[in-house]
């Protein structure tokens, strides 16, 4: 068998016993009836980093919470990135912070910047924490000043270990690289933490001239993904028995019409693209590159660089009101699309993905291109939601049919205005995490005692932040 991440992560899911237990959903419904609700959070004394804010944060929602179940699993998750998966050093006698995804020890852009998006509110008041962001921020930078097309790195910036999986892969690997696949959001998310962190804290501290030169790297990636006069330098094949790993055409992607969008190889799922133009990863670029726009323009004064980053947002977007849409149904995106007029429909539970669209701030929630959209993801239409005994959810190729992400659930309620709906997300959540306590990658439609990931830290952060949002804008869906 070779050795994959998604081999992995299927083989840590049964060692915890999830795809191995067979006892069956009904089973795991009434073991849920006699737990006894004890914190499944480390001994203070082993938990890698600690805020006092958020500990104040977290007993004023757990009061709140009228169900012990849902107060417990809100306890044992909104935590857990802090808990567990935090490493926190000094590097060139700056800050640096260093959050690894959980059962794998290295950090993707993406995750460390979800996992601790949830605690960005309370920021300006604890100074651990704004250490905590401080060094991210940079680690961040000098990541993508390592190679901006790479999805997840090394504690050491130096190291040449590669994870098991990529160390055959034929691309350009450099020190520092645990995988290098080239999706769009790995760079968005970072701007969007960062932007983040400023909005919420008024500290200008990590954006020095390093985090300055990353993100002209961002750019200036950017529109060499446009392709517009060749295919650029970045390509990527793995050997795997996983068509999924590998993007066609000698790792290319297949063919595309340069019309403006911005080409990516793999989706957030870490799964090749069919059509190498992401329409919600090309929205999430408009919207990261308007706010490194303020904040250069803020923070740095730099008219030229501004203007640049808001030129290409536009572009970029002219692009997905012109090729993003559905044939035949243009009040609806499509979800990946070619420039010759080829687009397929469907959605991944990962974000960006169309129903987080709202959620990245790529548009309004009522938008209703968004709404209609929406609403096509969660239905049959899309060949990855599944509706099931224990949940309706979306899933995508990375675990396979029948498999829900609770995290697309975690979104839907999100990205709702309807109490009845986001009640019923949370009815899904509070039983389908098998007795764990916590959230998964993925669960069986029929029996989430068949799942991925036992400590998967972002899908935990994301279900921390949807609780907390709900304590704070509709408390009486917690109080029952």
């Amino acid at each position: 068998m070779t050795m994959t991440r998604r081999t992995l992560l299927k083989l840590a899911g049964a060692a915890a016993g999830g795809l191995a237990s067979g006892t069956g959903f009904a089973r795991a419904q009434a073991a849920a009836t006699t737990l006894h609700y004890a914190s499944h959070r480390p001994p203070p004394a082993k938990r890698l980093f600690t805020s006092a804010a958020v500990e104040r944060q977290l007993a004023r929602t757990t009061a709140k919470i009228g169900d012990p179940e849902l107060a417990w699993l809100f306890g044992n998750c909104y935590p857990n990135t802090l808990d567990t998966t935090v490493h926190l050093d000094t590097l060139d006698g700056r800050p640096d912070t260093f959050i690894v995804t959980g059962d794998i020890d290295a950090m993707w852009l993406r995750d460390s910047s979800a996992q601790v998006w949830p605690y960005l509110p309370l920021a300006r008041g604890d100074k651990a924490l704004q250490r905590l962001y401080r060094g991210l921020i940079h680690r961040q930078a000098l990541c993508i000043a390592i190679d901006p097309y790479a999805n997840a790195f090394l504690p050491d910036p130096r190291s040449r270990a590669a994870l098991s999986w990529a160390l055959h892969d034929d691309t350009e690997m450099r020190p520092g690289v645990a995988e290098r696949k080239w999706e769009i959001d790995s760079l968005c998310w970072p701007i969007r933490l960062a932007h983040g962190y400023w909005q919420a804290s008024g500290d200008t501290a990590p954006f020095d001239d390093d985090w300055r030169a990353a993100m002209h790297g961002v750019l200036a990636t950017f529109r060499t993904q446009q392709r517009k006069h060749d295919r650029g330098p970045y390509h990527f094949q793995r050997m795997s028995e996983v068509a999924s790993e590998n993007p066609p055409l000698s790792g290319y992607g297949n063919p595309t019409r340069p019309v403006g969008l911005i080409h990516s190889m793999f989706r957030p799922s870490d799964d090749a693209c069919l059509y190498p133009l992401s329409v919600p990863s090309n929205f999430f670029a408009v919207t990261s590159l308007r706010q490194l726009a303020t904040m250069s323009e803020s923070i740095h004064h730099d008219s030229r660089f501004t203007a640049d980053c808001r030129a290409l947002a536009d572009e970029v977007e002219q692009a997905l009101h012109r090729y993003g849409r559905l044939t035949g149904n243009d009040d609806v995106w499509a979800y990946e699309v070619d420039g010759f007029g080829n687009q397929v429909f469907m959605d991944d539970a990962n974000s960006p993905s169309l129903s987080s669209l709202a959620y990245l701030g790529a548009c309004t929630a009522d938008d209703p291109r968004y709404r209609r959209t929406r609403a096509l993801a969660w239905s049959d239409r899309n060949p990855y939601f599944f509706d099931g005994k224990a949940a309706q959810g979306i899933g995508g190729p990375h675990q396979g049919l029948r498999m829900i992400w609770p995290m697309s659930i975690t979104m839907r309620a999100l990205t709702s205005d309807s109490d009845a709906e986001i009640g019923q997300c949370l009815r899904w959540l509070r039983t389908t995490h098998a007795g764990t306590g916590f959230m998964h990658e993925a669960f069986d439609q029929d029996d989430p005692t068949k799942y991925t990931r036992s400590w998967f830290a972002w899908a935990n952060s994301l279900f921390g932040e949807l609780i907390v949002t709900l304590a704070e804008q509709r408390p009486r869906l917690l109080q029952a």
